[in-house]
C-alpha cells in the first residue's frame, strides 16, 4: 500500500505515521517527490488496513498496489532514481559507459584497459576481482588483490569501479575497494546476499537472473530497497532459452518494460548477452535506441590469451569504435553521453 500525505502536511504528522507504522509491525519508506510525499508500507498488508491509514492526520488517500514489489515501482516513486558515483551520475537522459576486463588478471592488463577506455569515453572501469565459474577447474579471480589492482586504477585514472561481490561475507571488504557493488546472474536470488548489499553504504547494480522473470528480478532488487539501499541499478544481460548460438538471448525489450514499471536506472550488458565479441555492438546500440541508462562492455588488451571470456570481449580499437557509434545513437533519439572523466 502506498500512503499520498496531504499537501501541506507536516514533518511531525510524517513521523507519527511512521512511528504508529513500526508499532504494526510494518516498514515505512519515504519518497520525497516534488508535488507529493508518500510512504510505502512494507510488510503482509491486508485490506481492512487501508481504512485505518485513512484515519490518520496528514493523509490524503492510501493507494493499494496489485503489484508484489513496492520500493521498486513507479507508483511508489514516479520520478526516476538517479545515483551519482562521484562525478557520474546514472539514471535521466545521458548514457553512461562501464567498460574493462571480465577479470582481473595482472596489475598491467588493468592499467592497460583503464587507459584505452577512459580515452575512449568510458566513465565507469569495470573488472572482476572474484569470478564465479561454471567449470571449478577455470580461472576463479585474484581475490583481494585483484581489489588492490582495481584501487591502483582508480587511483591513476579518476574512474570509478564496479566490481562483484559474491558472498554475504566479503561485502564489507569489497566495500573498502569498490564504488559500485555488482550482484551476478547466480546470486539475483541470493536473498542472505541481498540482504547485505542492502545494508552496505554503496550503490548496487543487480544482474537478472539468467532464468529469471522481470517480476522475480524486481523482487530480488525489492530485497536490497527494503534493507535501506535505495541506489540500486538494474543490469539486463541476457537469459537462457532454447537457442544455442549465442551465449544467451539478450533480452532489448526488458529494457523499456523496466523502465515503465520501474525507476530504478537499467544497464544492457551485450557483452554476456551475446558472448560473442562481434555482436557486442550491434547489441550495444539497440540498447541505447530502446532507452537503456547505460552499457557494461568487456574489453581485454589481448582478449586471445585473456583467462576469461575473451569470445565476447573487446579490443581497444573495437571498444573506441563502438565509442563513436554510441554518441551517434544516443544522438539520434535525443539523448546525450554522461561527461567524461577529467584527464
Amino acid at each position: 500500500m502506498l500512503i499520498v500525505m496531504r499537501q501541506g502536511s507536516s514533518d511531525r504528522e510524517l513521523e507519527d505515521i511512521l512511528g504508529k507504522l513500526a508499532q504494526m509491525g510494518f516498514g515505512g519508506h519515504v519518497s520525497k517527490g516534488v508535488e507529493r510525499t508518500v510512504v510505502g508500507v512494507v510488510g503482509r498488508t491486508y485490506p481492512e488496513l487501508k481504512d485505518t491509514l485513512e484515519l490518520w492526520p496528514g493523509v490524503s488517500e492510501v493507494v493499494p498496489i496489485s503489484r508484489p514489489y513496492k520500493l521498486s515501482s513507479r507508483e511508489f516513486q514516479p520520478h526516476d532514481t538517479r545515483i551519482e558515483v562521484g562525478d557520474v551520475a546514472i539514471g535521466g537522459d545521458a548514457v553512461v559507459v562501464m567498460a574493462g576486463p571480465c577479470a582481473v588478471e595482472s596489475e598491467e592488463q588493468v592499467l592497460q584497459a583503464a587507459r584505452a577506455v577512459k580515452a575512449a569515453g568510458a566513465n565507469i572501469l569495470r573488472g572482476g576481482a572474484f569470478k564465479p565459474s561454471t567449470s571449478p577447474y577455470t580461472f576463479r579471480g585474484l581475490g583481494e588483490e585483484g581489489l588492490k589492482i582495481l584501487a591502483s586504477a582508480r587511483e591513476e585514472t579518476g574512474m570509478p569501479i564496479i566490481t562483484e561481490v559474491m558472498t554475504p561475507e566479503d561485502v564489507e571488504m569489497v566495500c573498502r575497494y569498490a564504488d559500485i557493488l555488482q550482484v551476478g546472474t547466480r546470486n539475483m536470488q541470493n536473498f542472505i546476499l541481498l540482504d547485505e548489499v542492502g545494508k552496505a553504504k554503496k550503490p548496487v547494480m543487480l544482474k537478472r537472473g539468467m532464468s529469471a522473470t522481470i517480476q522475480e528480478w524486481l523482487l530480488s532488487a525489492e530485497y536490497i530497497m527494503a534493507q535501506g539501499n535505495r541506489e540500486v541499478m538494474l543490469c539486463e544481460r541476457g537469459i537462457r532459452t532454447f537457442e544455442t548460438y549465442t551465449r544467451n538471448t539478450m533480452d532489448i525489450s526488458a529494457v523499456p518494460i523496466i523502465q515503465k514499471l520501474s525507476h530504478l536506472p537499467v544497464i544492457a550488458d551485450p557483452s554476456h548477452g551475446t558472448g560473442k565479441w562481434y555482436l557486442v555492438a550491434p547489441l550495444a546500440l539497440a540498447a541505447v535506441a530502446a532507452g537503456a541508462d547505460g552499457l557494461m562492455v568487456e574489453v581485454h588488451p589481448d582478449p586471445e590469451a585473456a583467462l576469461k571470456d575473451g569470445a565476447q570481449s573487446l579490443t581497444f580499437e573495437n571498444f573506441e569504435r563502438l565509442m563513436s557509434q554510441v554518441v551517434g545513437v544516443a544522438e539520434s533519439v535525443g539523448r546525450k553521453m554522461a561527461r567524461r572523466i577529467p584527464a
